[in-house]
């Protein structure tokens, strides 16, 4: 998975995003060129989601919206809630469908192939395949754990680590990327519904 760190209260790191001449998407925390340019930094002055995790600029994610009607669908197959789905689409890939990161996950929910060949997901980069698949490994780590925050922790940094330190590990990526999706299911939830 794609590990991200920004939070109020954990020390911020910068997030860079990158289109190569092919199409292909790469987030990164450390650019190795100047083509790079900073991602969830730019947020709305002032303005944070209900946990206190500064707002991102959604205005800026020109298809926020595009997938609703898969998130929902998957939603309803996997019994988790639809906002939760895209909050993890918007943290894992600001919603492209063909971000790669440089640990190989790809897609939409930034599934790892390894993972989507155990979810059945054959195409990676199909929208609607890789919420189907971050949704069936996000409820089945629910399951395992018991709360939205220990599954997030489980999809960030693997169930393994999750089991080692009992719930949320103490690293500072995992950490913050189980605020920032929380923080972000929080706004959906109550401002921005997912819908048809």
């Amino acid at each position: 998975m794609l590990l991200l760190a920004l939070v109020a209260v954990a020390p911020a790191r910068d997030f860079y995003t990158y289109t190569a001449p092919d199409g292909t998407v790469v987030l990164t925390d450390s650019p190795d060129h100047d083509g790079f340019e900073k991602w969830w930094t730019e947020v709305v002055p002032g303005s944070y989601l209900p946990n206190g995790v500064a707002m991102p600029r959604l205005d800026r994610i020109t298809n926020l919206d595009a997938f609703d009607a898969w998130f929902l669908e998957s939603a309803v197959a996997e019994g988790v809630p639809a906002e939760l789905l895209k909050a993890v689409a918007v943290a894992e890939s600001r919603m492209n469908p063909g971000a790669v990161s440089r640990a190989g996950a790809k897609g939409l929910m930034q599934i790892m192939p390894s993972t989507g060949k155990t979810l059945g997901v054959k195409d990676l980069f199909d929208p609607q395949e890789s919420i189907a698949g971050g949704a069936a490994y996000l409820a089945k780590q629910v399951s395992r754990f018991g709360s939205y925050e220990h599954a997030l922790a489980a999809y960030n940094a693997g169930p393994r680590n999750v089991e080692k330190f009992g719930g949320i590990p103490p690293f500072d990526e995992t950490r913050t990327y189980v605020a920032r999706v929380m923080g972000l299911y929080a706004h959906f939830r109550d401002n921005r519904k997912v819908t048809r």
